[in-house]
Order: C-alpha cells, then sequence, then structure tokens
C-alpha cells in the first residue's frame, strides 16, 4: 500500500492587507431623564467614556479614529494600496527571496511588485515588506496575485502563492446631453450622480475640450466681482444626490471659418472629475471622449449674427444674416427672395442676385423689415435658390422678436 508523504510546511509566512484611511469612531448613547431608575448613572457612564466628545456626549460620532475592520468598498479612480509583508517563522536562513504581486483584471494582468530582483537571504524573524499602489481603472473583479519562491539550506527551491479577490464597484453614474446652437456653439449638460453610501466632495469637474473647440463653465455667477458656484459654498454631494454641470463650446476662429469641418464634428471633448471621500481619500475619473449627432445643415445654411431683441410697431429694424455654402465641393449661385406674412413685411428688392459662393464660404447679408402686430414674432419668409441646380431652400421661423407699441421706449 502506497503512502502519500506528509504536505510540507514552508518556512516562510505570508500576509497581505488593504492599506485604507481610518474611520471616525462612533458609539451608540445610552441615556435616560434623571427621575428615571438609573437616575444620572447613564450620563455619567457616558461622560467618563474616552470615545465620547466632551459636553456632547449624546452624539454618536467621537474624537477617535478607528483602523478598518474589513477590506471595504473599493470604487473606480481610486487608489488601491496594499501592505505585503514576508516573514521566516523558521530557525533557518533563507536564500534567494522573491516577491511579485500581480493585479488580474477582466482585461489584462499587471505587474505592481515595486523590485523584481531576488534578496540574497532572509535570517529567522526578519521579514520583507513591500507596499503597492494601484489607481484603478476598471469596474468587476479584480485578483490580487501575491507569489513568493525561495531557496532552503538543502538547496531545495520552494514556491507558493495566495489569491485575494475583490470587487471595484462604480462610484458614479454620468449622463451627458448636448444642445446645438444655430450660432455653432455647443452646449453640454453633465448629470453626475453619488451611486455610493458615502458623501463625496467633489473638488473639480471639468471639460477638456477637443482641439477644435474653446470650452467655458456655467457653473458659477459674478457677485459683487467674485465668481461663487452655483452649488454654494459646500462642494458635497450626499448619496443618490445628482448635480448638473453645463458648458458652452465655442469653434476656434481657425475652425470657425470653415463650415463643413464644423459641421461634421462629433468629438467634443472628456470630462474629468476629481472628489474626495471620507478622511480625504481621493478619486479621479476621466470618461471616455464624448460624441454628438452632428447637426444637418444642409447643402446651405443661414444664420443670424445680429438681431435686436425688441422693436417699435410699424417701424423698420435690421438683422444681419450669415449664409454658408455647407457643400465641400460645389460652387453656387444664389437669388434671394423675401416673402411677407401675416405679420412681417421685408424692405428692400426681392429676387436678387448674391452672387456666386465657393464651397466652404460664406457671406454676410444686411436686412431690413418691419411687424405689423404686436407681440412675441417669428422672423420667416427667406428663400435661397440655387440657379446651378435650381434648387430653392426655404428658411421660416429663423428667430424671434418682440414688437411693442411706438408708444413704448425701446432701448437699443
Amino acid at each position: 500500500m502506497e503512502v502519500n508523504p506528509p504536505k510540507q510546511e514552508h518556512l516562510l509566512a505570508l500576509k497581505v492587507m488593504r492599506l485604507t484611511k481610518p474611520t471616525l469612531f462612533t458609539n451608540i448613547p445610552v441615556t435616560c431623564e434623571e427621575k428615571d431608575l438609573p437616575g444620572d448613572l447613564f450620563n455619567q457612564l457616558m461622560r467618563d467614556d474616552p470615545s465620547t466628545v466632551n459636553g456632547a456626549e449624546i452624539l454618536m460620532l467621537g474624537e477617535m479614529l478607528t483602523l478598518p475592520q474589513n477590506f471595504g468598498n473599493i470604487f473606480l479612480g481610486e487608489t488601491f494600496s496594499s501592505y505585503i509583508s514576508v516573514h521566516n517563522d523558521s530557525n533557518q536562513v533563507v536564500k534567494d527571496i522573491l516577491v511579485k504581486a500581480d493585479l488580474q483584471t477582466s482585461s489584462q494582468r499587471l505587474n505592481l511588485s515595486a523590485s523584481n530582483a531576488a534578496v540574497a537571504e532572509l535570517k529567522p524573524d526578519c521579514c520583507i515588506d513591500d507596499v503597492i499602489h494601484h489607481e484603478v481603472k476598471e469596474i468587476g473583479t479584480h485578483i490580487l496575485v501575491c507569489a513568493v519562491s525561495y531557496t532552503t539550506q538543502g538547496g531545495e527551491k520552494m514556491y507558493f502563492r495566495k489569491f485575494f479577490k475583490f470587487q471595484v464597484l462604480k462610484p458614479l453614474d454620468v449622463k451627458t446631453k448636448f444642445y446645438n446652437a444655430e450660432t455653432d456653439e455647443v452646449f453640454l449638460e453633465a448629470q453626475i450622480q453619488n451611486i455610493t453610501t458615502s458623501p463625496m466632495f467633489m473638488e473639480k469637474v471639468s471639460l477638456e475640450p477637443s482641439i477644435m473647440y474653446n470650452v467655458t463653465e456655467l457653473n458659477s455667477v459674478n457677485k459683487a466681482g467674485e465668481c461663487v458656484s452655483t452649488f454654494g459654498s459646500r462642494a458635497y454631494l450626499q448619496p443618490m444626490d445628482t448635480r448638473q454641470y453645463l458648458y458652452c463650446l465655442k469653434p476656434k476662429k481657425e475652425f470657425a471659418e470653415k463650415a463643413g469641418i464644423i459641421k461634421g464634428v462629433t468629438v467634443i471633448g472628456k470630462l474629468d472629475i476629481v472628489w474626495k471621500t471620507n478622511l480625504g481619500e481621493r478619486g479621479r475619473l476621466q470618461t471616455s471622449q464624448l460624441q454628438r449627432m452632428a447637426p444637418g445643415y444642409g447643402d446651405v445654411r443661414l444664420s443670424l449674427e445680429a438681431i435686436p431683441d425688441t422693436v417699435n410697431l410699424e417701424e423698420p429694424f435690421h438683422i444681419t444674416c450669415k449664409i454658408t455654402n455647407c457643400s465641400s465641393e460645389r460652387t453656387m449661385d444664389l437669388v434671394l427672395e423675401m416673402c411677407n406674412t401675416s405679420s412681417i413685411h421685408w424692405c428692400g428688392i426681392s429676387g436678387r442676385q448674391l452672387g456666386k459662393l465657393h464651397p466652404s464660404s460664406s457671406l454676410c447679408l444686411a436686412l431690413t423689415l418691419l411687424s405689423s402686430v404686436q407681440g412675441l414674432q417669428s422672423v420667416s419668409g427667406l428663400r435661397l435658390t440655387d440657379t446651378f441646380l435650381k434648387r430653392t431652400y426655404e428658411y421660416d421661423d429663423i428667430a424671434q422678436v418682440c414688437v411693442v407699441s411706438s408708444a413704448v421706449n425701446v432701448e437699443t
């Protein structure tokens, strides 16, 4: 009968501990009124408790710190830190010790060891210590693989490893909406929700635009010459709370003049979010490149460069239009027609030639009109005809103006 030899115990012991910030100690206050049977006993015990706050003993929050009692949660964007210790539990000198730490994710395996060089020898009751750091960039299951190899005094090579599995959770829910303005501006609304169980201090939420745009943050107001956040002085985001951030992107001058380029741009930029939790633990997330649905302007685009907000009834006012050939290949020969509506009447010659408009080029046109009806009126009735293709483009509801009685003074 064959007998298997007993499994040999290793001379080295491996210990792994996650490094996290401590938490504030909380206690459960037990108190009663003086007329109750215990009298002042409970209150005196709380006053004598070193973990309570002097003068505020009935508050659950204390002044002492508590070391982590478990592995805890790890969120995407945070830095995972771990302490690795290899201790020689034997009475022998161990040689050629190599400690290796790898992090296995769903898509890759990363080497986190500070050094891949072997330690020449390790005497009894001595240890090898290492601290590893890794910024978590994937959600889902992660496995920390710690492997130790060494050589005994008898020249036997030994090897063992341990696995530590943990889950990386999603800390924020980010949703975006795009609004395309007629002036080539793009407005981005970013909704950020804290889906963790603890408050977050939002240190920074910024938009890094693509190469074709400049960005302006619209999350503050000017009060007495100072920029004040629209969220107030406290930048905390409570669990399950949502904030909306707004940004305005304008095409850079060298790209704004090329209508065909801006028309097809879908990549806007990416959000950079930095926050802190608990006792200052920092987290950072960068979204992938945000993409919008490019607006379709057709072959010819008509936009307004200038128009008054308020005009007098039956008095002429001026607007400035910009006509852009959005085609990248074809030159157009345009004719402008101005058709009156029930409330808007155009002044000038209809059917006039605007001349040739080359691909991706623009021209500005000053027009005069008046309104015969009070109230908010829509500017409509412009027609552009390309004489080369005999194609007509209609432009209605271009903008709105407020028409008031001439007895009311209009600020210009």
